[in-house]
């Protein structure tokens, strides 16, 4: 798995604590853990939270790696259009159009 450095790149001289936390514990330690969760489920996870949450900052890059990780483009409408009644509408309107920019070919 490629090493995820968005944290230093972005926040580094910032918030360097944050930053390695981020890169060395989140993307390091815990999306390395595909014994326990297959990183394709583990993208099917994040993109539900990033929805349900309204945290559509971090969604694309998101949706990018679930992409990576072997997530189709009907899944992804699949998954949008199942949170739509039980996270609400707007919010399923704000991933599509996100996750319509990822899986555009």
């Amino acid at each position: 798995m490629k090493k995820v450095t968005a944290g230093k790149d972005q926040l580094g001289d910032f918030a360097p604590q944050f930053a390695a936390l981020n890169d060395d514990i989140l993307f390091g330690e815990v999306w390395a853990r595909e014994n326990e969760l297959a990183p394709r489920d583990r993208s099917i996870v994040t993109i539900t939270a990033l929805i349900s949450g309204s945290n559509f900052e971090q969604l694309p890059f998101h949706l990018q790696k679930a992409k990576d990780n072997g997530v189709t483009k009907e899944e992804v409408i699949e998954i949008i259009t199942q949170l739509a009644f039980y996270s609400g509408w707007p919010k399923a309107w704000s991933a599509f159009n996100l996750a319509k920019k990822v899986f555009e070919d």
